[in-house]
């Protein structure tokens, strides 16, 4: 098993920055994994929003946030993923998630099925 906590939402104005953080704990050393964000806003669908490969750092973006949010690995802090996003947008406001899984390849996916870890989320709201 994998525990996911996310942390760092908050409210913030429209071209503000944000960083989130995801720390994972538990059963961590098998293997490498696929690790990301999922957005939800109010009456929309769970969104695949950046993802990152443990093994080498190969990432994924979602269109909508893609060239201004950026997923990285703390290179000195194990198991800490971050997001960071900058030019944030009022439709960026939503629950965040973090989601883990073991890694099939370095490609990884952006849908919500394919993720068995979940944190309990970390609210972002953009004002304009």
């Amino acid at each position: 098993q994998v525990q996911l906590v996310e942390s760092g939402g908050g409210s913030v104005q429209a071209g503000g920055s944000l960083r989130l953080s995801c720390v994972a704990s538990g059963n961590t050393r098998s293997g490498h994994y696929c690790v990301g964000w999922f957005r939800q806003a109010p009456g929309k669908e769970r969104e695949g929003v950046a993802f990152v490969y443990t093994g080498d750092g190969n990432t994924a973006y979602g269109d909508s946030v893609r060239g201004r949010f950026t997923i990285s690995q703390d290179n000195n802090v194990a198991n800490t993923v971050y997001l960071e996003m900058s030019s944030l947008k009022p439709e960026d406001t939503a629950m965040y998630y973090c989601a883990a899984a073991r890694a099939r390849s370095r490609w990884c996916g952006m849908y919500q099925y394919e993720y068995n870890f979940w944190g309990q989320g970390t609210q972002v709201t953009v004002s304009s």
